[in-house]
């Protein structure tokens, strides 16, 4: 299916940024090498207004203004559900914060713990689009969501977050009813890099303490961080070359983990895991114009063949970033809805 006209000029705009990355990095390279460069005279700075920000800072800074603009012009606000804020030790790592949304209703409620995506380095459950997301599918669904503030890389790297998010999870259901939740109807939720931690927090969850958990729903997943499985298919037909790709999974990759090899790790890529046998059913879905599509779709083959409950639904015609787009596209609504539906689950 062609890619929705919603997505044209977006993708105008990304392929020159993802062009831009790529022709800075190879200069940068490049002049690392140049015999000369070390003798220029470097221009002269102006003088900087207030505490200086790093490239990252300032990147995070750009992607959360970013945020507050897609969610005013193409999403749709949360409503208003009361919220309360928790902070959950974590052994031999930081804290983690925890932000719970209630339902009206009775208690005890379903709960799902959810996980917030950005390539590890970017994002936060404090990002408008998020939060509206965690609102609004707290209200239709009629559960809560305890949200999971993960720490970022590369300031704090891989298995750091993975231990984060199991904390939470035991948090979860040692708190249960003090919550106001219901420990035998409890789920993990995740889009993107969130979705690679909601994966691997099942299988630390079957290897560990083995809690009952009840459901997964990964949106667009990341499963496998050696690369193995990305479907590059899905980019080249939007004029974006494998090797660019292929860059950008390498440096997300790089940013979360310490060491390349940890990559093989089932915790760091759970499609990677020696067996998927006792894991929660699974609800997975991805887009047509995601390389990150065939991560989803194997992992749901995966689960599958364990003999594990687990379905996998692409949608035609968009983007990575579907969900986001709930006030502007059709099929982000419909996203919407069938996550709303995979959670109701809880209820049965």
């Amino acid at each position: 299916m062609p890619l929705d006209p919603f997505f044209a000029e977006r993708l105008r705009l990304h392929r020159r940024y993802l062009f831009d990355q790529a022709l800075g990095s190879m200069r940068k390279r490049l002049w690392a090498l140049w015999p000369f460069g070390r003798t220029s005279v470097p221009e002269p700075q102006k003088p900087a207004k207030g505490p200086k920000l790093s490239p990252r800072a300032r990147h995070r800074r750009a992607a959360l203004a970013w945020d507050r603009t897609e969610l005013r012009t193409v999403g749709t606000p949360g409503p208003d559900v009361r919220t309360t804020e928790h902070d959950v030790p974590v052994p031999g790592a930081p804290s983690v914060r925890v932000r719970l949304y209630h339902p009206r209703g009775d208690d005890p409620a379903p709960a799902v713990l959810a996980f917030y995506g950005g390539a590890f380095r970017i994002g936060g459950i404090d990002y408008p689009t998020t939060d509206a997301g965690f609102r609004r599918r707290c209200t239709d669904a009629g559960v809560v969501i305890a949200a999971v503030d993960y720490a970022l890389a590369p300031e704090h790297r891989y298995p750091v977050q993975v231990e984060q998010a199991y904390a939470a999870l035991s948090w979860l259901f040692a708190e249960a009813d003090g919550l106001g939740v219901n420990p035998s109807r409890i789920g993990v939720a995740g889009i993107s890099a969130g979705a690679n931690l909601a994966a691997a927090v099942t299988l630390v969850n079957r290897d560990r303490d083995g809690y009952p958990l009840r459901l997964q729903v990964l949106e667009v997943p990341v499963t496998d961080l050696t690369g193995a499985h990305l479907d590059l298919r899905a980019t080249r037909a939007l004029g974006i070359p494998r090797f660019i790709v292929a860059r950008e999974l390498r440096s997300v990759a790089r940013t979360y983990l310490p060491a390349k090899r940890l990559a093989s790790e089932p915790y760091a890529s759970p499609l990677r895991a020696a067996s998927h046998e006792d894991l929660p059913p699974a609800v997975i879905l991805t887009a047509e114009f995601d390389p990150l599509r065939g991560d989803g779709e194997a992992y749901g083959a995966a689960l599958r063949l364990a003999g594990v409950d687990a379905s996998v639904v692409r949608y035609l015609g968009v983007t990575h970033d579907t969900p986001i787009f709930t006030g502007a596209l059709p099929a982000a609504r419909r996203w919407h809805d069938d996550v709303v539906s995979a959670l109701r689950r809880l209820h049965a």
